[in-house]
């Protein structure tokens, strides 16, 4: 068939989403990836320790509270920002947690942060869509890197129930998990066509009556439809001492449309650097056959031993390309599909 009817039919549509596959889906292409700041995280994320989150979709982060959702957001933000001073983040907050000195203190650029307050879902798809559409209008090469958030969506209300409260009423908008999967529609498909990343933090709740434990995530299916990758955090504390210097993060992919479900690994965030960027890749390597285990100690690839803390504290010095490559060769059998690996 001719091309050039084919290209006349999308114009006579009017659908701006609409396109020839060969020359790339807009709304559904990965065309790169954001690196989160973790080489763990970016192979549970994408297949490769040098991938990321999908530069053009919803990457949900759901736990339960305190669990550090809001912690490991920031942690990527920071990342996102170190990485390129021209980029910048629209912070979509619902939990009135966010302060300056909050991020700051984790070392976040803030003037390069603008945080938006919202209460309902109507008003930050409103937001946020109106925000997708101005930077729309700026010519492709003029368009600087951005990244929005939104914590957390299980704070959201509804206009609904926003006035029922102002007016005395208890009862609850049965609607709102319509509004939430509408939202998501819409905005789906303006981040891929922006080329717009989104972190989005959620809740999880244990589901009753279940004949084995499990969790579930709040606000309706529309998030897990929307969400290229939906990843479950747990969390236990990392001491010096009896100081608290950071968390362990246990991260389970939930859902994802580019690597292996159910996956899972682990990850350090401290107080003071964010996201740890070597941690996970000692135990990657070893089920590489990168690094050896011999008793209490690795074998290196040049034969010598050397304790795991010794690696840990000198990354640089141990995790050279040529190691980091073979580890990345690893991770793409790991957690991709197509692969005998487990």
């Amino acid at each position: 068939m001719n091309n050039n009817f084919l290209k006349d039919i999308i114009k006579e549509t009017g659908n701006e989403y609409a396109t020839l596959v060969s020359d790339g889906v807009d709304s559904a292409d990965v065309t790169s990836f954001i690196d989160t700041g973790s080489y763990s995280f970016n192979a549970l994320l994408s297949g490769s320790i040098y991938g990321g989150m999908p530069g053009n979709k919803i990457t949900a982060i759901a736990g339960e509270a305190a669990t550090g959702k809001t912690f490991f957001a920031l942690g990527i933000v920071k990342h996102f920002l170190d990485t390129d001073k021209d980029a910048g983040v629209i912070y979509f907050e619902s939990e009135s947690a966010i302060s300056k000195d909050m991020i700051e203190n984790r070392g976040v650029d803030s003037t390069r942060m603008v945080v938006v307050p919202v209460a309902t879902v109507q008003e930050f798809r409103t937001q946020s869509i109106k925000i997708l559409d101005k930077y729309l209008e700026q010519p492709e090469d003029k368009r600087k890197p951005l990244m929005f958030v939104l914590d957390s969506l299980g704070m959201l209300s509804t206009t609904k129930e926003m006035t029922d409260t102002a007016e005395g009423k208890e009862t609850r908008d049965m609607t709102r998990s319509q509004i939430v999967k509408s939202t998501f529609r819409v905005l789906t498909l303006k981040l891929g066509k922006a080329n717009v990343p989104m972190i989005m933090t959620n809740h999880t709740y244990d589901v009753i009556g279940s004949m084995f434990p499990q969790k579930e995530m709040g606000g309706g299916s529309g998030l897990k439809y929307a969400a290229s990758s939906i990843i479950y955090l747990g969390k236990r504390k990392e001491k010096d001492g009896t100081e608290v210097v950071g968390n362990i993060i246990h991260c389970k992919n939930y859902k994802s449309r580019i690597t292996k479900e159910n996956a899972q690994i682990d990850v350090r965030l401290t107080y003071k650097q964010g996201l740890d960027k070597h941690y996970g890749l000692l135990e990657l390597g070893e089920q590489a056959g990168v690094f050896k285990k011999v008793s209490t100690r690795y074998e290196m690839p040049d034969g010598s031993k050397v304790f795991g803390k010794s690696i840990n504290e000198n990354p640089d010095k141990y995790y050279t390309k040529e190691t980091l490559d073979k580890i990345d060769e690893y991770a793409k059998r790991k957690f991709t599909y197509g692969s005998d690996e487990e």
